[in-house]
């Protein structure tokens, strides 16, 4: 049984904003812990547990999208994106680097508090141990989903790290196939009610998960684009205990 606090690290080179948020967060129920560079955040990642990190973009000296990614590859920890890069094609870029979610500046501190309540909210629940009991595994098409550890396993058993987001929208697939699926379903499924997600938030998912399937983006063998009504995963799924 978990009994501390959720652990949220900021990494913003402001030291205003990082005492706000920090003060912020902790009034409301959180543990929370400022660094200023990307070197620091991955000595704390080696030495502290982490719940979520908020990402401020645009560091001085360093491509923020780039750490994004290089966390996505090691880590499974959600990461919440903050930019003054507030631009639909800027959102969809942190998205495609692995991020959970994205905030453009300037934000109230109650919407990054209800954001980070709602990611940390969904990766305890995930990967659903009520809903599917004893199943373990589901594989479909020789490709394997590991609810245990989130990872996708390729049919020559390479593992490949998932964001929560493509975690989610597959197992969402994986549960519903061949059916066709709205993109609000998908939304709705995936990221419940109160994601505060935009357009095109599903598509970009489904580009993502399509490149680690290894698809042909304009014939897409497994999740195929249903025209004028949204996508269906087309493979038979097997549950694994």
């Amino acid at each position: 049984m978990k009994n501390q606090l959720d652990h949220i690290v900021i990494l913003d080179d402001d030291p205003e904003i990082c005492n706000l948020l920090q003060e912020y967060l902790e009034k409301n129920g959180l543990r929370a812990t400022t660094v200023n560079n990307g070197k620091a955040l991955w000595r704390m990642l080696d030495e502290k547990h982490i719940d979520l990190i908020v990402l401020d973009l645009m560091l001085p000296g360093e491509d923020g999208l780039e750490l994004c990614r290089n966390l996505r590859a090691r880590l499974n920890i959600p990461i919440l994106i903050l930019s003054a890069l507030g631009e639909e094609t800027d959102r969809i870029i942190g998205l495609e680097m692995g991020a959970d979610d994205y905030l453009a500046k300037p934000f109230n501190p109650r919407e990054l508090l209800a954001r980070i309540k709602v990611i940390l909210r969904r990766s305890r629940t995930l990967p659903g141990r009520d809903e599917i009991e004893t199943v373990s595994q589901l594989v479909f098409a020789n490709w394997t989903l590991d609810l245990t550890t989130r990872h996708l396993i390729s049919p020559a058993k390479v593992v490949i790290p998932l964001s929560g987001g493509e975690f989610r929208l597959l197992r969402v697939f994986l549960e519903h196939p061949k059916r066709v699926l709205t993109r609000d379903q998908l939304l709705e499924l995936s990221q419940g009610r109160e994601a505060q997600a935009f357009d095109r938030s599903i598509d970009v998912l489904v580009g993502r998960l399509r490149r680690h399937l290894g698809e042909n983006a304009r014939e897409p063998r497994l999740i195929q684009t249903a025209r004028g009504a949204g996508y269906i995963l087309a493979a038979d799924v097997q549950n694994l205990k």
